[in-house]
């Protein structure tokens, strides 16, 4: 007796009948006439579009919706754009697989156009369509962004705190549509139904100029840095005055403090370039869950995590998700790397790989082996989320 099929093969069943899914709950929003309208409206996009609208509830089938798009991705085994709704509500939500035709930045810019605030669902699909198509939706997000972060200053006065990245989202948080953006609780208006708080430069995040110079260090020098930057958050983190009240926070300060011991011990052990780089992604999560905290304290929302390259840590930030298959293996992954190394995968190139020994021998640090490891294993903490804890349960040891 075969088995029911799961949530994810069941949309993408319904995908290679139509690609316009639309839950029986939210039918009345996109009517079928509106429906087709789109359809024929998506097909002229660079890309194939697959728009699934599904409710995104607390404990319910999908926890997200990268989640959702990822799944119904693998699941469909076709490559294009998916459309579907934040888990805040109505807000459009974009990802893209096996290519990079500014769809993120085209739903980014969508929510944040006021004059789409009353805009229909259908209306707002019907934009984004617009922007796909015309290839300017990075355009239009940084124009938008711009034009926040001038009323901003014309409302408050001095420097508005944001991003203008491709691909970055921009900030926003609760009914009032603020987001805490700095140390000093800067706030950066923004539209009333976004919930990511935007990663600006603040002084809780990882410094990203550690990282102009980390790729270019020697290993003396390297272990220099890495010492300092553990000195630095340990710092941050005696003068951090976050009010833990609230279970995630309490929580996400744990992971602060967990992280920073990882990082000494991993220091402490580190034999070479691939551990030090290891104790640069720990502060950096440690950062991360640290701002987090104070953010929610605060009456904000979560810090989107940025993990660095994949490939290699020391690049920096990895703002590019992309698949990648390692040689020799049919297991597919979906990594997060810099922009450099993104374009290498695409190109069916070599990535500029951190390198680790095996036998003696050079090799890319994930084909070491893994039983000694941790950073083989978890990929830094890309393709497992317990790396801190595997660092202090005492897997550095192991080798």
């Amino acid at each position: 007796m075969s088995s029911e099929p799961s949530p994810g093969e069941r949309l993408a069943a319904a995908l290679r009948r139509s690609p316009f899914y639309v839950d029986p709950s939210l039918a009345s929003a996109v009517p079928v006439a509106d429906r087709r309208r789109l359809i024929a409206k998506f097909r002229k996009a660079p890309a194939p579009v697959y728009v699934v609208l599904v409710p995104l509830v607390k404990g319910g089938t999908w926890t997200d919706d990268e989640q959702l798009a990822t799944v119904v991705h693998d699941r469909l085994g076709r490559d294009g754009v998916f459309v579907g709704l934040k888990d805040t509500g109505d807000s459009l939500s974009a990802h893209e697989f096996g290519g990079e035709h500014q769809a993120r930045d085209a739903a980014w810019a969508v929510e944040l156009d006021r004059g789409m605030d009353d805009a229909s669902l259908v209306a707002r699909l019907s934009r984004f369509a617009d922007l796909l198509i015309s290839g300017t939706g990075t355009r239009e997000y940084k124009r938008i962004s711009k034009e926040i972060d001038e009323r901003y200053r014309s409302r408050h006065g001095g420097s508005a705190v944001t991003g203008g990245g491709a691909g970055v989202p921009p900030a926003a948080v609760g009914a009032a549509g603020a987001a805490v953006a700095g140390i000093a609780g800067l706030l950066v208006w923004r539209r009333r139904r976004m919930a990511a708080v935007h990663r600006a430069d603040t002084a809780l995040l990882l410094p990203r100029t550690v990282f102009s110079t980390a790729g270019r260090a020697t290993r003396d020098q390297l272990r220099e840095q890495a010492s300092r930057e553990v000195i630095a958050f340990g710092e941050l983190l005696d003068q951090s005055t976050v009010e833990t009240t609230g279970d995630r926070a309490r929580t996400l300060m744990t992971r602060a403090l967990d992280a920073y011991q990882a990082a000494g011990k991993t220091l402490d052990a580190a034999r070479g370039v691939p551990d030090l780089a290891g104790v640069l992604v720990l502060i950096d999560q440690g950062r991360d869950a640290l701002a987090s905290a104070r953010s929610l304290a605060e009456g904000g929302g979560e810090v989107p995590p940025s993990p660095l390259c994949f490939f290699d840590p020391l690049h920096g930030d990895g703002p590019v998700k992309v698949d990648w298959r390692p040689v020799g293996t049919r297991r597919r992954l979906r990594v997060r790397t810099c922009r450099a190394c993104a374009k290498a995968v695409r190109a069916k190139e070599t990535p500029e790989i951190l390198k680790d020994t095996r036998d003696g021998r050079e090799v890319p640090y994930f084909e070491a082996d893994p039983e000694h490891s941790v950073w083989a294993e978890t990929g830094y903490g890309q393709l497992r989320d317990d790396l801190i804890h595997r660092v202090l349960r005492g897997d550095l040891n192991k080798r």
